[in-house]
């Protein structure tokens, strides 16, 4: 989890706050202190740190907070405003050229991610309805071509090459001009990987820029650095003039620290955060929502949106009438199993639950969890599509051939029947109208 570290020390923080009942300055400079060295631990820029910390300070000092009723709470909202503020205050979004057509262009240092993330952008592009072009100007790493293809096969979208050429400004020329011509509105132009220290390389970069004249540019950088991705911001933008980052492998960043300093240093928004391998492993950089997890909140709105994107209202509408009917089957059950996989899986749910992220979630073994998923789908597979519809018919000879089947024991079996009578059960209760369809693929879980 991102952040992990950083959010269970500020929330021990937080729980010796709260068993004081009444503050006092000292306790206030204490739990400063700890925020500052926990901070620190998460590898946030230094000066960056100073400034948090004696902005928290100064008005967690303040009258209203010290004689309020609740002196912890005012502190932890204090801290959630100023972490919210040093991310940048609010989500960032991209902007698109007025006159239809735009020009993105990636730019980072190799080994960043970058060509997955062009794939990903433009998959994220296409859901929110754009027709988005990828252009391959990497003209010197082995292959990079050829992996941008696969990356545009993955997501469905274009490629434009040109493997003759050595001019990568020539190329996203022709590039921008393939894409207008068939009717593409957005043009993702993937480069080589560079020191922002190598003269002849940035030099590149701006003859691109100065072609193509990009609506946006966009520095992606690797969460796992810490503070370098944040110098690799700084000498990026001050030589080419960035508008944002895309900061991937966040998720397997406990610290967190380049997503803390990164807006704070460079002036730049972090755009998007790269969350996992898949395509759709993409998402908006929401400061206020990363600072509700950082502080143990759970993050709602994403799992909202996270639901709404795999919702589809036919199949809902279609599950409703079975549940009112009490035809609620074996494969409607697996239907609602894959749901939740489409979502990132049990763990990334919980992770964005209140209470449920960071040393909250480390006796819980979610690859138990995810495990046995795969074995229910692997023995509802294994029936007939008569046993899947009426599990009553499931005797002791079915078992076993089942069992077989699926590689799973009798017992997995009874395991799942009964799980998927109590999930029948459950829905059977909530089926009474449309304001709870969209959490349906949550019961009996």
């Amino acid at each position: 989890m991102a952040f992990e570290g950083l959010s269970d020390k500020l929330q021990n923080v937080f729980k010796k706050l709260k068993g004081k009942g009444v503050l006092t300055e000292n306790d206030i400079n204490e739990a400063m202190r700890e925020v500052k060295l926990a901070l620190l631990e998460a590898d946030v820029n230094f000066k960056v740190v100073k400034e948090f910390v004696d902005a928290v300070k100064e008005k967690s000092l303040g009258k209203d907070v010290l004689e309020s009723l609740t002196p912890a709470q005012q502190v932890i909202k204090i801290v959630n405003e100023e972490l919210v503020a040093l991310m940048g205050g609010a989500n960032s979004k991209l902007t698109f050229s007025p006159r239809g057509f735009t020009v993105y262009l990636m730019v980072g240092l190799q080994g960043t991610g970058k060509t997955t993330t062009c794939g990903k952008l433009a998959n994220y592009l296409k859901k929110n309805g754009k027709r988005p072009m990828l252009a391959a100007c990497d003209i010197y790493r082995p292959a990079a071509i050829d992996q941008l293809e696969v990356v545009g096969k993955s997501v469905d979208v274009p490629v434009f090459t040109m493997r003759e050429s050595r001019e990568p400004e020539k190329i996203a020329l022709a590039a921008m001009k393939e894409a207008e011509k068939k009717g593409n509105d957005v043009l993702i132009v993937d480069t080589a990987g560079r020191l922002q220290i190598d003269e002849a390389l940035m030099e590149e970069l701006v003859r691109i820029k100065q072609t193509v004249k990009p609506h946006e540019i966009l520095l992606v950088v690797d969460a796992l650095t810490g503070q370098d991705a944040v110098n690799v911001a700084t000498g990026f933008n001050e030589r080419l003039g960035i508008d944002g980052i895309i900061m991937t492998k966040l998720d397997g960043d406990s610290r967190g620290g380049a997503a803390l300093s990164a807006k704070k240093v460079t002036g730049k928004p972090i755009k998007f955060i790269g969350v996992g391998e898949k395509t759709d492993a993409l998402e908006p950089f929401h400061p206020e929502r990363m600072a509700s997890r950082i502080l143990g909140m759970g993050d709602m709105l994403s799992l909202i949106e996270k639901a709404q994107e795999n919702f589809d209202d036919a199949k809902a509408a279609e599950l409703e009438r079975k549940m009112k009917k009490n035809e609620f089957t074996l494969e409607d059950f697996l239907e609602q199993m894959g749901q939740i996989k489409n979502m990132g899986g049990i763990g990334k749910l919980l992770d964005m639950m209140p209470g449920m992220g960071g040393k909250n979630m480390k006796n819980v073994d979610l690859s138990d969890s995810e495990k046995e998923f795969s074995q229910m789908e692997a023995v509802i597979l294994s029936m007939t599509k008569e046993e899947r519809k009426d599990p009553s018919i499931l005797n002791a000879s079915r078992r076993k051939r089942i069992a077989a089947g699926s590689g799973q024991p009798v017992s997995r079996i009874n395991t799942l029947i009964k799980r998927y009578e109590e999930a029948r059960k459950m829905m059977k209760q909530f089926a009474g109208g449309p304001k709870h369809r969209r959490n349906s693929m949550f019961r009996g879980f």
